[in-house]
């Protein structure tokens, strides 16, 4: 009995060996529940009663020969990237089958979508106006039904190039890009040149603003400077016409101080002088006789002094005896 029991035990062993696999971290591991697919997240699973499949990324390389109006032929090159869409795989087995080849066959029916949608979208225009940006757009905005339908989804999506099939057509078709892309250029650099211009005029506008601003505050220093100078010249215009004015006021008091007094002349720095100059003259006395037989009459000055003298004590008498 031990014996049975050790042989079917030995059997389970080796059937568990056979049957069961541990799954690794890069696979996933399928099953059926009620006619759904379901993913397993156990580490073991039996190899004929689960799905395992790689969940890598898959790549693939396309060269799609396509035509333009008026049937010009082209090549367009893509490279396209794809992975398992966790959400949809029960499309993705759908269409890729119940086996480890899934992920491939799904990938390529999504090849003859792609290779469809190229040629549905060349078809429509001229080969000049053509362009791998604008074929990169559209692909980009159709393949994302890949997601729901096949069980795919778009890592990446590459177009390598487009080219006329025609060498002839493909030379033109370089050249006439050649020339947009001098001509682009040639625009850039004038517009560079431009705002360069622009630039400098707009500095140059900016500093004769500032130049000019600082010319005007020069000008108002100078204009205040010049203010000041006038006022304090004005000033001193002023007071020099009060200082003669005092001095011509004090002149004339002077002088009508004399007239109605001019005993006062004896005492006056002038007739003191004159009586010095009196001495040097020829045959001149030592002392001033106020009498006019006393005076030499050789000289001019002195008999116009004794005159002057002679009318003032006249004058001075008279007015003395009108008094009595």
């Amino acid at each position: 009995m031990w014996i049975i029991i050790g042989m079917f035990a030995i059997a389970a062993v080796i059937v568990f060996l056979y049957e069961y696999r541990l799954r690794t971290p890069d696979q996933l591991v399928l099953s059926e529940s009620q006619n759904k697919i379901v993913l397993r997240k156990t580490r073991l699973y039996p190899r004929h009663f689960r799905l395992a499949l790689q969940n890598t990324i898959h790549s693939t390389q396309l060269v799609i020969e396509a035509s333009a109006k008026g049937n010009l032929d082209i090549k367009v090159k893509l490279a396209i990237t794809v992975a398992v869409s966790l959400d949809n795989i029960s499309s993705l087995i759908r269409v890729g089958g119940w086996n480890n080849n899934a992920v491939a066959k799904s990938t390529e029916e999504l090849e003859t979508i792609i290779y469809s949608l190229v040629r549905e979208f060349t078809e429509k225009y001229e080969i000049e106006e053509l362009s791998s940006e604008k074929i990169y757009n559209y692909l980009l905005e159709k393949v994302n039904v890949s997601k729901v339908k096949l069980g795919l989804e778009i890592v990446s999506l590459t177009l390598q190039s487009l080219e006329a099939v025609d060498s002839k057509i493909s030379e033109a078709m370089r050249q006439q890009e050649s020339a947009r892309i001098l001509e682009q250029t040639e625009l850039l650099n004038q517009k560079a040149r431009i705002s360069a211009t622009k630039a400098k005029l707009k500095a140059d506008e900016e500093i004769a603003i500032l130049e000019n601003g600082l010319e005007l505050k020069k000008f108002e220093l100078k204009k205040t400077e010049l203010e000041k100078e006038s006022a304090l010249a004005q000033k001193r215009l002023e007071d020099e016409l009060k200082r003669k004015k005092m001095q011509l006021e004090f002149d004339n008091k002077e002088l009508e101080l004399l007239k109605n007094n001019p005993e006062l002349l004896l005492l006056s720095p002038q007739a003191a002088r004159l009586a010095e100059a009196s001495q040097s003259l020829k045959n001149a006395r030592t002392v001033v006789s106020l009498s006019p037989n006393d005076l030499s009459q050789g000289s001019d000055l002195i008999g116009m002094f004794q005159n002057f003298l002679q009318n003032a004590v006249s004058n001075t008498s008279k007015k003395n005896e009108e008094k009595k």
